[in-house]
């Protein structure tokens, strides 16, 4: 049972910066992994970056050095900082978190509603 709610999409030019913000609440102890997609229009839902619950980092190639994904345990919350923006980062994106009640048990995948992130040339 995991809540999350993005915030931070919009409208920005090509080289501006938007941070994404993903509350989380719920079981939010279980959680082993959050993480940010996108979804392009007529593309599939494509992993931007994620963060696990050690602090280990993953991102999508194209936005390795621009994007920034953090956690705040404090907040429960993860960001992503996005720099540099291209017109191909436009898209819906999506919070992601994975919980594992037990290390027997299995997986499962919780997801916000999605933020949409336009940038213009």
């Amino acid at each position: 049972q995991v809540q999350l709610v993005e915030s931070g999409g919009g409208l920005v030019q090509a080289g501006g910066s938007l941070r994404l913000s993903c509350a989380a609440s719920g079981d939010i102890f279980s959680i082993v992994k959050m993480g940010w997609y996108r979804q392009a229009p007529d593309k599939q839902r494509e992993l931007v970056a994620l963060i696990t619950s050690d602090s280990i980092t993953n991102y999508l190639d194209s936005v390795k050095g621009r994007f920034t994904i953090s956690r705040d345990n404090a907040k429960n919350t993860v960001s992503l900082q996005m720099n540099s923006l291209k017109p191909e980062d436009t898209a819906v994106y999506y919070c992601n978190a994975v919980r594992r009640p037990s290390r027997l048990a299995k997986e499962y995948d919780y997801w916000g509603q999605g933020t949409q992130v336009t940038v213009s040339s």
